[in-house]
C-alpha cells in the first residue's frame, strides 16, 4: 500500500511540475497568444478577489483605482503560484523516491525550491532532484524579470498614441471633436498619414495585446482614457472621414479601419469573446440615425465640409462600423473602460458599464 501511495505522489508531482513548465513558457516566453489553463486560474481567482473589494464601490473612480492594481497583482501573484505549484510537485518526488513522509519531502522542496540549504539530500538521485528544483524555480524568476520589461515596454508605446489621440480628439476621444479640430486647424490634408500610423499602431495591438495578455488589463495613467475608447474613436472617425466628409477618397483610411477590427477580432477571439465574423453590411448596429445625425450636426457647426447625400452617408456609415461595432463594445464592457461615446457608452449589460464621470461630463460640454 505504501509503494502504491509513493507511486501515485510520484506520477502525480511529475504532472504538477510539467503542468507548471508549460504553463511558464507558453505565458512568459512564447510568442503567440495561446490560452494557458492554468494561468487562467490564477488571474481569474485573483481578479475574483479584486470583484469583491470593489462590490460596495458606487463611482467609476474609485472601481478605476481598484481596477488599475489588478494586472500588477496578478503579475506578482502568477509566478508565486508558479512557484507553489514546483514546491509541491516535487515534494511528491521526493515522497516517491526517498520515501520520506510528505512533511519532511515539503521541507527538502522548500529547501531546495528557494535555495535555503537547511535540508541535505542523502543520495545522489535526490540531490540531482534537488540541483533541477532550485535550477527551474531561479529560471522562473528570470523568465518574470525579462517579462516584465517587454510589457512595460508595449504598454508605454501604446499610451504614447493615446495621449496623442486626446490632444486632437479631446478626454473623453469623440470623433466630431477630432474632425473639427482638424478642419479648423488644417490639418484635414494630412489624414491619409494619420491613417498609416494608426494602421500599424493596431498592427502592433493585435500582435502584443494576444501574447502578452495582462498589457490588455494595464490601465492608461490618466482614469478618462483607455486603449479601448481610443481604438473606438478612431475607427470611428475614419468610417465618418470615409462616408460623410467631403474629402477625397481615402485608401488608408479604408486600410486602418480592417487593420482595427482584425487587431479586435484577434483580441476577442483570445478572451472567448463571440462577434460575426463576416457580418452583412445593413446588419443592425449599435448606433441609430438620430445620434449619426446629431454628429452631423456638430460638424456642420464646426465648418467641415460633408457630402450633400446624408442617407447615403449613413448607409455607408453603418457598412464600416457593423465590422467592428460589437466587438468594441464586448471588449469595453469586458474591460471596464471609461466613458467613450459610441464605446463603453453601450457597453452590453453582463459587463460592467461604468458611468461617465465628472472630466468626461465637463469635455462633452466642451468646458
Amino acid at each position: 500500500m505504501d509503494i502504491a501511495v509513493r507511486v501515485i505522489a510520484g506520477i502525480v508531482g511529475a504532472a504538477v511540475i510539467v503542468s507548471v513548465l508549460d504553463a511558464a513558457i507558453r505565458t512568459f516566453v512564447l510568442p503567440r497568444g495561446t490560452v494557458v489553463s492554468l494561468t487562467r486560474v490564477i488571474s481569474r481567482g485573483v481578479y475574483n478577489v479584486f470583484r469583491l473589494v470593489m462590490r460596495p464601490m458606487s463611482t467609476y473612480e474609485s472601481r478605476d483605482r481598484v481596477l488599475a492594481l489588478y494586472a500588477p497583482v496578478a503579475l506578482l501573484v502568477l509566478p508565486a503560484g508558479f512557484l507553489v505549484g514546483l514546491l509541491v510537485g516535487f515534494a511528491g518526488l521526493y515522497h516517491a523516491f526517498l520515501a520520506a513522509p510528505f512533511t519532511l519531502a515539503l521541507k527538502e522542496s522548500g529547501s531546495a525550491l528557494f535555495t535555503l540549504g537547511f535540508a541535505t539530500p542523502v543520495s545522489t538521485g535526490a540531490t540531482l532532484l534537488v540541483y533541477a528544483e532550485a535550477g527551474l524555480g531561479l529560471a522562473l524568476l528570470a523568465l518574470l524579470i525579462s517579462y516584465l520589461p517587454t510589457m512595460y515596454g508595449a504598454f508605454s508605446r501604446r499610451e504614447v498614441s493615446v495621449s496623442e489621440l486626446s490632444v486632437r480628439a479631446g478626454t473623453p476621444p469623440t470623433p466630431s471633436t477630432w474632425l473639427v479640430r482638424a478642419f479648423k486647424t488644417g490639418f484635414n490634408p494630412r489624414f491619409p498619414e494619420v491613417w498609416e500610423r494608426w494602421e500599424l499602431w493596431f498592427v502592433e495591438l493585435e500582435e502584443t495585446h494576444t501574447s502578452l495578455a495582462f498589457l490588455n488589463f494595464f490601465r492608461s495613467p490618466d482614469p478618462q482614457r483607455s486603449w479601448v475608447t481610443a481604438t473606438g474613436t478612431v475607427l470611428d472617425t475614419a468610417a465618418l472621414h470615409m462616408s460623410l466628409v467631403d474629402a477625397p477618397y481615402s485608401p488608408e483610411g479604408a486600410v486602418c479601419i480592417r487593420s482595427g477590427f482584425l487587431a479586435l477580432r484577434s483580441i476577442a477571439r483570445f478572451f472567448g469573446i463571440p462577434f460575426d465574423p463576416d457580418p452583412a453590411p445593413d446588419d443592425p448596429i449599435s448606433i441609430d440615425r438620430s445620434e449619426f445625425d446629431e454628429v452631423v450636426a456638430q460638424l456642420e457647426a464646426g465648418g467641415v465640409p460633408l457630402k450633400a447625400d446624408r442617407d447615403q452617408a449613413w448607409r455607408d456609415f453603418c457598412g464600416w462600423r457593423v465590422n467592428y461595432d460589437s466587438v468594441v463594445l464586448a471588449i469595453a464592457g469586458f474591460l471596464s473602460a471609461p466613458y467613450g461615446l459610441w464605446s463603453s457608452d453601450r457597453s452590453p449589460v453582463r459587463v460592467h458599464r461604468p458611468p461617465i464621470g465628472r472630466r468626461a461630463r465637463a469635455a462633452l460640454r466642451g468646458d
